[in-house]
């Protein structure tokens, strides 16, 4: 795969499975010719090496060593080569060795115990989060890794961490327990701080900021009659609201289900909140922002000639500024 882009003309080697593959797919969204090698040939396979920029893979730990493919290796061929291991737990440490997959990285990162209704067991987040994290990191390292090239004139091993990844991702969660000791709880469709919901609607479901423009959304409801006492001087103050927050989501989800999904989006959107749809998967596809934007690509199978849609890379990069005559 080669396209035109700020990675044109550099090469990447591609033995990743599931756990990597976005990484490989994010370096050619971004110019960059990936070479896919199914199962690396030990003399082909170190010819290929010397040739190209960047490796990524994801085989367990020890394995490309086990057939003298190691980075050290490697790196005696060509001294300029980046590669990346995408791994359950990294290169090192006790857990080394171990299985590991989507799950299991969820689990042990943290993600599995913070998702989920308050009343219920840990639940997996929708899809392989955790690849998905691994292979953001691992492009990230990747470009570092390149820039940083320009300067040593060497190339570097990426150790990535599934668990990790995972880790370091969720976002207020680690850093509400080192610096207020508060352990996170699993609020279902509430967003941690009581901020935002989803909501049910006549056909569908929005996600509400509950406590934005109070007094706005307090009279929209009372012009239909459907306040129940949110009027009261009381509810003005926020701690109040949420100590108390059980009956603002009784309240709202009794005046949501009398609208359309469509109907509260556009007029809230019109006073400034910030409401929108939770789509689903025909709606996303139909987005007309995401038309506008030519955000779906065709994708031609080279066999059968039939055309597919797919996502496209998820950025627009515009033109360069031209130079100022005299100006370096």
């Amino acid at each position: 795969m080669k396209r035109q882009g700020a990675l044109s003309g550099y090469r990447v080697l591609d033995l990743t499975d599931e756990r990597g593959m976005l990484c490989s797919r994010l370096l050619a969204d971004m110019g960059a010719e990936v070479v896919r090698v199914e199962k690396p040939r030990p003399e082909v396979f170190k010819r290929l090496v010397e040739t190209s920029d960047v490796l990524v893979e994801s085989y367990s730990p020890g394995y490309l060593e086990s057939l003298g493919l190691g980075y050290p290796e490697l790196a005696r061929l060509n001294p300029r080569l980046i590669m990346a291991s995408v791994t359950g737990f990294g290169q090192s440490g006790p857990y080394r060795d171990y299985k590991s997959c989507d799950i299991v990285a969820s689990a042990l990162g943290g993600q599995l115990y913070v998702c989920g209704e308050p009343s219920s067991p840990p639940l997996k987040p929708f899809g392989n989060q955790s690849y998905y994290l691994a292979s953001l990191f691992g492009a990230i390292g990747v470009l570092l890794a390149l820039r940083q090239r320009r300067y040593s004139g060497r190339g570097q091993h990426i150790d990535i961490s599934l668990q990790e990844c995972v880790a370091s991702a969720l976002d207020h969660v680690l850093v509400r327990y080192f610096y207020q000791g508060v352990v996170a709880k699993r609020r279902g469709g509430l967003y941690w701080n009581g901020a935002f919901g989803v909501f049910p609607c006549k056909d569908g479901y929005i996600l509400l900021s509950l406590f934005h423009q109070w007094q706005t959304l307090v009279e929209w409801l009372a012009s239909e009659g459907m306040a129940e006492g949110l009027t009261d001087k009381k509810w003005r103050d926020r701690d109040y609201r949420l100590e108390h927050l059980d009956h603002v989501i009784e309240v709202l989800e009794r005046w949501t289900k009398n609208h359309a999904v469509a109907e509260l989006v556009e007029k809230g959107q019109l006073m400034r909140f910030p409401w929108a749809e939770v789509s689903s998967i025909s709606g996303l596809v139909n987005s007309p922002q995401l038309k506008a934007r030519n955000f779906w690509v065709e994708v031609e199978h080279p066999k059968t000639g039939k055309k597919y849609k797919f996502p496209g890379a998820p950025w627009r990069v515009g033109s360069r500024v031209p130079k100022k005559e005299g100006v370096i």
